[in-house]
């Protein structure tokens, strides 16, 4: 890979990587206004994390590795490997996010954590997707 190659990778996964966690953020803040319950906080981190998780993979699938899928089922298939190798990136940025919720307890630190996990996990979760997810089918 070149270095212009690289670079122009490198600059849209972090816009795709932003455009995610603006859709992850987004849906959390419109499901805390429409939702006053006691679990309101939690629901809405896992409303943002499946929406940012639908928005990256999309993004990825059709830009990042330009992956093309076979039928439904093999897309389905990939979205279920693509989403496993996120349960461990999930778990940083839930840490992160939880964290700076118990320490701070303001939204804007709550959210502040959860874009630190986000970068940091969608960083491993890159080469998690290069190896295992997005790879040819013999």
């Amino acid at each position: 890979m070149t270095v212009a190659a690289f670079m122009r990778l490198t600059i849209f996964y972090i816009l795709f990587a932003a455009i995610a966690s603006f859709a992850n953020i987004f849906a959390q803040d419109v499901f805390v206004r429409l939702y006053h319950g006691v679990y309101a906080i939690t629901l809405s981190i896992f409303v943002g994390t499946f929406i940012g998780l639908l928005v990256k993979y999309w993004l990825d699938k059709r830009y990042i590795f330009r992956f093309r899928t076979l039928s439904a089922a093999h897309d389905i298939r990939t979205f279920v490997l693509y989403s496993a190798m996120g349960v461990l990136t999930t778990v940083i940025f839930w840490a992160f996010e939880f964290g700076f919720q118990e320490i701070f307890q303001t939204k804007q630190m709550r959210y502040l954590g959860g874009l630190l996990g986000l970068s940091l996990g969608y960083f491993l979760k890159y080469k998690m997707d290069k190896r295992f997810v997005f790879v040819a089918v013999d």
